[in-house]
């Protein structure tokens, strides 16, 4: 059986609207804790992302600015403005209004907290191919300092997804003269970006970046040679796809080490914690009919709803009872074994 890849998921799943575009807030960690670094060394971080729609006018009620708590963070990252292909900026698309960047900012600025905006979101590969262009390039960049400028913005996020190693040339040009744009401002103006594969392209423009936060969340789904596991784990347990022995199941562990590997220090990075789950549904032929754990391979399909809001599952499908934690893993999940394989479930979640 062919084993489907993390990085031939990234290019294939049709429903996957974008990991962040669901949540609340999705918080982005230092990586310090794992590698030795002291905060002597190194400036920590917890970054989180915060949807437009989710505040102001026509918001889904769930996260207006004035209810977040700015003592736990240090960033916000306002998703997402989206780029067009000739250059110019989508701020409509996602509610990123004048009154809605003015309310986040001088809320945060109150706080001590710093917001940068987001360039981007899943599906925006061909408006920054076309926007980073050289025909487009310069007046791409003149727009994204002018809306950092006129609204107030601590920086920039860069999310172009998904990326390809066939972007290298353009992104690496991208960001080498957002970085000079971003300095005429101030040397603290902040340059970050969010990532979930590539490693090799981003190791040729690390030192500009401030932060790179690595998507360590989406890792898994009902795809050919696998098997349930989680959204998010820390770690993979040492455990392998069945189909494919050497296969190592992914973790936040394993992308982290590839971005190292890749000559990208510890200091620069964060791991993504999301504020949704995956609620696996049904299927058949597990140890316990239908989906209820990890690691479990099936004989007919589950299907798999992604990107459920922590909210949702708390309201929807929690009860003590049906909570457990995956100690290999670090990951917690919710295990509901009804009568009849249909009705069976495995809740990631973090």
């Amino acid at each position: 059986m062919q084993l489907i890849t993390i990085e031939q998921r990234e290019m294939i799943v049709e429903q996957k609207t974008r990991s962040i575009l669901i949540m609340h807030l999705s918080i982005f960690i230092l990586l310090i804790f794992s590698f030795g670094f002291s905060s002597a060394q190194t400036k920590l971080w917890t970054t989180a992302y915060y949807a437009g729609w989710m505040q102001g006018q026509n918001n889904n009620g769930h996260l207006p600015a004035h209810d977040i708590d700015f003592s736990a963070v240090t960033h916000i990252i306002h998703f997402a403005v989206i780029p067009n292909s000739d250059g110019t900026l989508d701020t409509a698309a996602n509610t990123i209004t004048e009154s809605n960047s003015l309310e986040l900012i001088s809320l945060a600025h109150k706080h001590g907290v710093k917001v940068l905006i987001s360039i981007g979101g899943w599906n925006s590969g061909d408006g920054f191919r076309g926007a980073a262009s050289l025909l487009n390039l310069t007046s791409f960049i003149s727009n994204l300092i002018s809306l950092v400028t006129t609204r107030g913005y601590d920086g920039i996020d860069i999310d172009w997804e998904p990326l390809g190693s066939a972007d290298a040339v353009l992104y690496i040009a991208l960001i080498t003269s957002l970085r000079t744009a971003l300095n005429t401002l101030s040397d603290e103006t902040l340059l970050t970006t969010a990532n979930g594969s590539q490693a090799e392209i981003i190791s040729q423009v690390f030192p500009l970046f401030d932060q790179i936060n690595l998507m360590t969340y989406d890792l898994s789904g009902a795809w050919p040679g696998w098997v349930t596991w989680h959204n998010s784990p820390l770690h993979n347990g040492g455990y392998q796809f069945p189909c494919c022995p050497g296969s190592f199941l992914p973790s936040t562990d394993s992308h982290v080490n590839d971005f190292i590997a890749a000559g990208i220090p510890a200091s620069k990075l964060g791991i993504g914690i999301d504020f949704y789950g995956y609620v696996w549904n049904g299927g058949n032929g597990t140890t316990t009919g239908g989906v209820t754990k990890p690691r479990q391979t099936w004989t007919s399909d589950p299907w798999v709803q992604g990107n459920v809001p922590y909210y949702t599952i708390m309201q929807d499908y929690y009860q003590p009872q049906y909570y457990n934690w995956d100690d290999a893993a670090k990951a917690s999940y919710l295990s509901i074994d009804n009568s009849g394989s249909t009705n069976d479930k495995f809740i990631s979640y973090d």
